[in-house]
């Protein structure tokens, strides 16, 4: 491990240098970033380097929460499947390579909550999972049946996915899961067992989140799928909430949660936010909806002494437009508001990607600039940019907000923060 920076106030400066490799830890070879974080959370350390010239350098220090030293990026694990609805194999060329990236790195489903699919685990890492507790994992199963999630994963060497789950509970190892399902393909029966296989093995697997298959119009060359329409929207969303009732009778929880599409498409009402527990599948997109509503509410009396007198535009995608309208807009509407709401077609994916989070930049600034002579204030979705403030597309908020013609804020998730920050 290359070190590429040592904090001046770390008890290594001047002790240790840019360049150094850190070897070993109280004797132990330290693999990567999270296995430093494990070995050095000893009493007492015995640091082993090497420096410029390859020569050792032992350091003996106290424990010290921070030791201050900053390595070079570990190398990620790469997918090693070629999913049939696997989303990056659906993007045009000549984005920025990070989109590319499949990871399946059990380090990051531990530290950043990535789903995995445990296909290319091996023995030692699993007995590193056990020895660390690096817990909870979460894991892309999409089916139990085993030769559907071979078919599924595009991998004949897939290894069974219930011993590995069972093994690693067993001593201990807590998962979330997830179904992205394809309809005709691993829904019906082949869900039914998914889901109660996946339940046999609680609280180990704590919960199970249920996702619809999203397709883009880049799927040249790729595996013939179908999405949901209303009707088997419908269908997941009644099956589910009958499965919640049977898990929350037998154990205490609802254990499955639908992804908050199936609602919307289904034209059903969304669960209270109470039922969708801890809320472990929001990333999923599930409870997403719910909550901005319900925060919505409950902080929309912070909203009474704002300039009433400024014309607002909320852009947001076409799966959660007529909700965000009736139980957003009109509300603020009838508060004295000035506030409309606008659909953005997503044309760089495809109209069949209807979620804001997809939203690029480009789309999102064609809908800006037609309407931005008759409003003062545009907000754009929470969850269309990154980190680095670029939407996916490689549009900058900068650049974004210099072409728009209005002013423009991004949204918190229920648009109190910003409409109190933009209005007052």
């Amino acid at each position: 491990m290359k070190i590429t920076k040592v904090d001046k106030n770390s008890p290594l400066h001047n002790r240790v240098r840019v360049g150094y490799r850190l070897k070993k830890i109280n004797g132990e070879e330290v693999v990567d970033n999270l296995d430093f974080m494990f070995k050095s959370a000893d009493d007492s350390l015995s640091l082993e380097f090497e420096d410029h010239d390859g020569r050792p350098v032992i350091v003996e220090i106290d424990y010290t929460p921070d030791p201050g030293l900053t390595f070079e990026p570990d190398k990620i694990c790469i997918c090693n499947n070629k999913c049939i609805f696997c989303f990056v194999h659906q993007q045009p060329k000549g984005m920025r390579r990070s989109l590319y990236v499949k990871d399946d790195d059990f380090r990051l489903s531990f530290t950043h909550g990535n789903f995995i699919s445990f296909s290319s685990l091996d023995d030692a890492d699993i007995q590193r999972i056990i020895d660390q507790r690096l817990s909870p994992l979460y894991v892309s199963v999409h089916a139990t049946d085993d030769e559907l999630r071979r078919h599924l994963f595009k991998n004949k060497k897939l290894p069974p996915i219930m011993p590995q789950l069972k093994h690693l509970a067993d001593h201990g190892i807590m998962f979330h899961t997830q179904v992205v399902v394809c309809p005709g393909i691993n829904d019906g029966a082949y869900l039914e067992k998914t889901v109660d296989d996946l339940f046999s093995l609680y609280p180990g697997v704590q919960t199970l989140g249920i996702v619809p298959v999203g397709l883009t119009k880049y799927r040249e060359k790729l595996p013939q799928l179908t999405g949901f329409d209303s009707e088997k929207a419908a269908d997941i969303v009644d099956y589910l909430q009958r499965k919640q009732k049977e898990f929350l009778k037998k154990s205490g929880t609802r254990f499955v949660f639908a992804a908050d599409e199936f609602y919307i498409q289904s034209g059903k009402k969304l669960p209270k936010l109470s039922e969708y527990e801890t809320m472990e599948q929001f990333e999923n997109g599930i409870g997403m909806m719910r909550l901005f509503i319900t925060d919505f509410n409950r902080r929309r009396r912070y909203l009474k002494n704002l300039d009433r007198s400024k014309r607002i535009a909320v852009m947001t995608g076409y799966s959660a437009y007529e909700m965000f309208k009736s139980n957003i807009i009109e509300r603020l509407r009838s508060d004295g508001f000035d506030i409309d709401i606008f659909p953005v077609k997503n044309k760089f994916w495809g109209e069949s990607v209807t979620v804001s989070g997809l939203l690029t930049g480009g789309d999102l600034l064609h809908e800006v600039k037609k309407i931005n002579r008759n409003y003062d204030i545009a907000l754009l979705p929470p969850n269309c940019l990154n980190n680095d403030r670029l939407f996916l597309d490689d549009v900058s908020l900068e650049q974004f907000r210099e072409e728009a013609g209005i002013k423009i804020e991004m949204s918190d998730y229920s648009m109190i923060d910003t409409l109190k920050e933009a209005l007052a």
